[in-house]
């Protein structure tokens, strides 16, 4: 008598063959929702105030005030720094909003607070209500968490590898963002 041994396989689920090609499952979590309103809220916000600088929006003074005060900071020529950090601004926060490009667009924002740390707030310590750091530490903070964690799964960066967030992606943005804030303040 001969016995047939039959094997099963079991089929890999929904979820499971969706994680191992790298897309997203229809599911999304508490935590996903979360992060899209900070970065919707964050991302945009950062984006009106470039915005303010480059297209003179929102209550801002435009891009032809904007290189005056960079220029009294010492930034020379005023105008090209004005528009570097205005367009720094605008797009790290549209990607960040989308979640677009998400490690380059948080080095953009904290290239761009270390630069107002130095020159505008540091000399007046740390608190808003004396003209101090606060609020650009926080700015440059929130980015690099966002870099750390990864823009979540309702983002557009959740099509490629680089969105999943973690230690390369924070010292990518950390790194990038004070080599060129670094390379700012030496011109």
């Amino acid at each position: 008598m001969v016995t047939k041994l039959i094997t099963y396989r079991r089929r890999p689920s929904a979820a499971t063959e969706s994680a191992a090609q790298g897309t997203v499952t229809s599911r999304s979590s508490a935590a996903d929702w979360g992060l899209l309103l900070i970065r919707l809220t964050f991302g945009l916000l950062m984006a009106g105030h470039g915005a303010q600088k480059l297209f003179g929006i929102f209550g801002g003074k435009g891009l032809a005030e904007t290189a005056k005060g960079f220029a009294a900071l010492g930034y020379q020529p005023g105008k090209l720094f004005a528009v570097i950090g205005g367009l720094s601004e605008f797009l790290g926060g549209l990607g960040l909003a989308l979640g677009l490009l998400t490690p380059l667009a948080a080095a953009a924002l904290i290239g761009v607070m270390v630069n107002a740390m130095v020159t505008v707030t540091g000399a007046h310590g740390l608190w808003e209500t004396n003209g101090g750091v606060e609020y650009s530490v926080c700015i440059a903070v929130v980015a690099l968490g966002i870099a750390a964690t990864g823009p979540g799964r309702l983002a557009v960066d959740r099509y490629f590898r680089r969105g999943s967030g973690g230690w390369p992606q924070a010292v990518f943005a950390l790194g990038l963002g004070g080599i060129a804030a670094a390379i700012t303040l030496s011109l």
